[in-house]
């Protein structure tokens, strides 16, 4: 027999079970969403260095994708900047909670990531670091999650001085100049070529790319026919000057050889080096540059708290003995 007690108790058990039932899925939809949106902006994905970075970010969130989701972009060449700043500002209007960065330009990207701070979006800095003098000027905290670039340089150049004599002529092909790593890669080697007395007589910037860096190795060879040694401020530039060098005739072992450094340690120049063609580079780590950077941004975002200082990840000299294992 019905009873009215019995309908009610019926209907409320009916009442709170739709209520767990509906309240089941919108808390899914809430932890779903408290799932932090990365995005990862680079410079040329046409520059291997730049493509093992997306491709050791890609690793790490198929390891960690319950952490947290990835989205990565890149710009046609390094020079790109207007591509660079649009797509700082659709990630922001995408609703990503962090950007990690490798700027193409230290002082060009600034206005754009300020906005994108403005907008809640945390933000953190690799590879190439941002004008120090403009982020104060502006107030703004963006951490640097990299290597010294001036140490790396460094290394390289005093490997290479080595093999040189007091007095021995050498050219240097420089990154941008407006960015921050290849200033301090040039003071870098700089510095070696000073301590080894080596006189730099022409430097030059082929803004990363390796076919200028041919063409204007070539120009500079013919002006400097005493050249002894070229250092490359990336590896890309560091082939060009090897393609230069080789149509000079000047590859080969011997008293005329020309030596040459880069910075990077892509494919190409390890096997340029395991073959006598390229003398040394520097190894930051490509493969995992990107990854130090999401785990940065991963910890601001858990504690919402800004770090009081960068974070410098490891760079190494890579030689023949490297890569043969001596």
């Amino acid at each position: 027999m019905f009873s009215y007690r019995t309908g009610i108790s019926a209907y409320l058990i009916l009442v709170i079970a739709l209520f767990a039932m509906s309240c089941a899925e919108p808390a899914e939809q809430i932890s779903e969403a408290k799932k932090p949106r990365i995005a990862l902006i680079m410079k040329s994905l046409a520059n291997e260095f730049f493509a093992t970075m997306a491709s050791g970010a890609e690793n790490h969130h198929r390891a960690n994708a319950e952490r947290y989701d990835l989205v990565v972009n890149g710009i046609k060449d390094e020079r790109d900047l207007a591509r660079q700043v649009a797509l700082v500002d659709e990630m922001v209007a995408g609703g990503v909670d962090a950007i990690v960065i490798a700027p193409a330009d230290s002082k060009a990207l600034v206005p754009a990531l300020a906005r994108a701070l403005a907008a809640g979006v945390v933000i953190v800095n690799i590879d190439n670091k941002l004008n120090t003098a403009l982020l104060e000027n502006r107030g703004l905290n963006i951490p640097f999650v990299g290597p010294d670039n001036r140490v790396g340089a460094r290394l390289v150049g005093e490997h290479l001085a080595k093999r040189l004599s007091p007095g021995d002529e050498v050219l240097v092909l420089e990154g941008t100049r407006t960015s921050f790593n290849a200033q301090q890669r040039l003071l870098g080697f700089q510095e070696a070529m000073l301590t080894a007395g080596a006189t730099i007589v022409d430097k030059q910037s082929a803004n990363w790319e390796m076919t200028p860096a041919n063409t204007i190795t070539t120009a500079m060879l013919t002006a400097n026919p005493d050249v002894g040694a070229i250092l490359a401020a990336n590896d890309n530039m560091a082939l060009g000057a090897m393609a230069a060098v080789r149509a000079a005739g000047r590859d080969a072992k011997g008293k005329d050889q020309i030596l040459i450094v880069g910075f990077d340690n892509i494919t190409a120049v390890q096997q340029a080096i395991q073959a006598g063609k390229i003398l040394a580079t520097a190894d930051q780590h490509a493969d995992q540059l990107a990854v130090f950077g999401i785990d940065f941004a991963l910890a601001i975002l858990a504690s919402e708290q800004l770090p009081s200082q960068n974070h410098e990840t490891p760079v190494d000299l890579i030689t023949i003995a490297n890569l043969s294992g001596d």
